[in-house]
């Protein structure tokens, strides 16, 4: 295949309305090495292996503040437009539309895609890598199969209904021939699905050589990913979404199923339970941190199981692991001064989490703030100071919100706010008594008065920062972890959801799955805490009071991981959510009085239908006639 073939590629692709953001000469780039033929990269081992490694850098670098899910709902809020910039936070305030579609994704991943087809067209032809082996060349297939599946996955999250490509286009297509129209959902899923089945027989259950492969695919990450895929299809804005009733391709074709059928959720905990048999058995199972030269108190060993079962790199937890995106800035922007000699270029504390996440976290006993009958949370401003047997999570003698007391182990080990505790490796006393405060008064080391670098809520993510940072007047020093995508907490909480929207609560392995990750997090088990302190003590006795426990319990425990943008949408739940008011303290304040009044930070704007799901832009449209816009647009 000569450049002038690869051109013609490129061509098609660009009618078909993956509007090409790149020049000829940057797409080859990306051939390894700048090979300017696919014959020649699939001539040795050599360049076809670069090859497959081309088809993972298109993996979205979640690790950092490009996170889509991160910045483009309602769970951290950012400083617009200071020393850091994310398109996604252009879609939490609400500026998406048509001619500004400003997350690229659609461009990007059918890149990938037909990279993704182009290596497994030859990766397929025996003729072709002719000195590798057959166990790695069905390694290389599955590996491509996997990333395909994914790409597409990503692409119906975000705008629903796609075009699926499952080969590339002949060099001789016409114009009319390449505009192709979008797949329906359920067409979309089951390709996917297929794939990723294929894949999973052709993936090693492990990672052996773990000095030069970690980070590559593994058959409980095909698994898992399947259990997603399917759990999301099974999901109220997918199954039987009478909202797209009239959402059609221009030849009439429905491309929402408008049944709601019940039996996606069997397959979606099938699914998950097969996902978690695979991962356990692959030696997969939650973190908890392992004993420490430092004399460390019992809650925080426990905060920092909760910690590190984020950042403690390639723990057994992680059942994917991306190391095509790792962490350093991500914790610069979340890490906060905790020292006047910290410098605020070196901790910068922009990521900042609205009242109404600190407010989602549970009491001590494992229930709502709202529902708990032995503690009153009825006014976010009342102060209190803490005490002596307060001192690990809050500085003894510190007076702060009365919203900071009696919360769960999750809490403390995932925010940290104005006399929060926050112990790390270089503690100044060796140990978590006499440690690091966090003081974010206007006028303190944390406080809001730097020209770029400042935080706008109060709250600040312990939960994205190793325990291993350290910081001096010096500099600062962050020990990068690859991004987790998927835990297996995740996995858990997948298969308790769909469990009961299968079966209700009758299925008692609902609540086993739950109690894992409760009893992990320092809790009681679901029936137990809501039996002896919430006020709807029966709650957890029907299918819609477990739904949402299950929903509140993902919110916690999946928090600032990402997950909440996509799960408040498949819920339907993003018009209540992404429509309430950015919230926070007064960060001009500059004593208890003045600074714990609540001050709003944004009004945000979700229209629903239209906004869960994103508009094509105006040039992909034109291009392919056959392409219709997303709903609402």
């Amino acid at each position: 295949m000569k450049l002038k073939r690869l051109k013609k590629i490129i061509w098609a692709a660009s009618i078909i309305g993956f509007g090409m953001s790149q020049s000829c000469d940057s797409y080859l780039d990306v051939v390894p090495d700048n090979v300017s033929t696919i014959d020649h990269a699939f001539k040795l081992r050599n360049e076809a292996e670069k090859y497959l490694f081309t088809l993972y850098s298109y993996l979205p670098k979640n690790g950092s503040v490009a996170n889509i899910g991160m910045l483009a709902g309602d769970e951290i809020w950012i400083p617009y437009q200071t020393s850091i910039y994310s398109n996604a936070f252009e879609i939490a305030r609400g500026n998406q539309s048509v001619s500004n579609a400003y997350v690229g994704s659609w461009n990007s991943m059918y890149q990938a895609i037909r990279h993704c087809n182009i290596f497994l067209e030859n990766a397929n032809d025996p003729t072709k890598i002719r000195d590798i082996t057959d166990v790695e060349r069905r390694r290389w297939i599955g590996e491509a199969e996997f990333l395909k599946a994914y790409y597409h996955f990503l692409l119906v999250r975000m705008y629903g209904p796609v075009p699926l490509i499952q080969t590339n286009l002949g060099i001789d297509a016409t114009k009319e021939e390449v505009a192709i129209p979008r797949n329906s959902i359920d067409e979309c899923i089951a390709y996917i699905v297929e794939l990723l089945d294929a894949s999973a027989d052709k993936l090693p259950m492990i990672i052996t050589d773990r000095t030069l492969e970690l980070g590559r695919l593994t058959r409980p990450i095909a698994k898992a990913v399947k259990a997603k895929v399917l759990l999301t299809v099974a999901s109220p804005l997918f199954n039987g979404n009478s909202d797209y009733a009239n959402y059609t391709n221009k030849d009439g074709k429905l491309l929402f199923d408008q049944e709601f059928k019940s039996e996606k959720w069997v397959q979606a905990a099938a699914a998950a339970k097969e996902a978690i048999d695979i991962a356990e058995e692959a030696g997969h199972k939650l973190f908890t941190m392992p004993p420490t030269s430092f004399s460390l108190s019992e809650q925080t060993m426990l905060e920092l199981d909760l910690r590190q079962a984020i950042t403690e790199r390639w723990n057994e937890e992680h059942i994917w692991a991306n190391s095509n995106s790792t962490t350093a800035d991500l914790q610069l922007q979340a890490m906060a001064p905790l020292h006047i000699d910290h410098n605020h270029n070196n901790a910068r504390k922009i990521l900042s989490p609205p009242l109404k996440v600190a407010r989602q976290f549970y009491t001590k006993n494992g229930v709502p703030i709202n529902e708990d009958r032995t503690l009153s949370f009825r006014d976010d401003t009342e102060l209190r100071i803490a005490t002596h047997e307060e001192r690990f999570r809050i500085a003894e003698g510190f007076e702060t919100s009365r919203l900071h007391f009696d919360r769960e182990p999750r809490f403390y080990a995932s925010l940290a706010f104005d006399g929060a505790v926050w112990y790390k490796y270089d503690s100044p006393s060796n140990s978590d008594e006499n440690t690091f405060v966090l003081r974010s008064k206007r006028t303190d080391y944390a406080g809001s008065t730097h020209a770029f670098h400042f935080n706008v809520t109060g709250y600040f993510i312990k939960k994205l920062v190793d325990w291993n940072q350290t910081m001096s007047s010096s500099g600062a020093s962050y020990r990068v972890y690859p991004w987790p995508e998927i835990r297996l907490a995740d996995v858990y909480l997948m298969y308790a959801e769909a469990l009961n929207e299968a079966y209700g609560p009758d299925n008692d392995e609902v609540f086993v799955y739950l109690d894992k990750i409760r009893d992990r997090a320092g809790l009681e088990g679901v029936k137990e805490s809501w039996t002896t302190y919430s006020t709807n003590p029966s709650k957890f006795t029907t299918k819609e009071g477990l739904r949402e426990i299950i929903h509140q319990e993902r919110l916690i425990e999946l928090a600032f991981e990402g997950h909440r943008l996509w799960d408040l949408k498949r819920w339907k739940k993003s018009a209540i959510y992404l429509n309430a008011p950015i919230t926070g303290w007064n960060m001009a304040g500059e004593n208890a009085i003045s600074y714990y009044q609540i001050n709003t930070v944004y009004q945000q704007r979700f229209v629903a239908p239209r906004d869960y799901f994103w508009p094509l832009s105006e040039n992909a449209v034109i291009q392919n006639k056959n392409l219709v816009q997303s709903p609402g647009w």
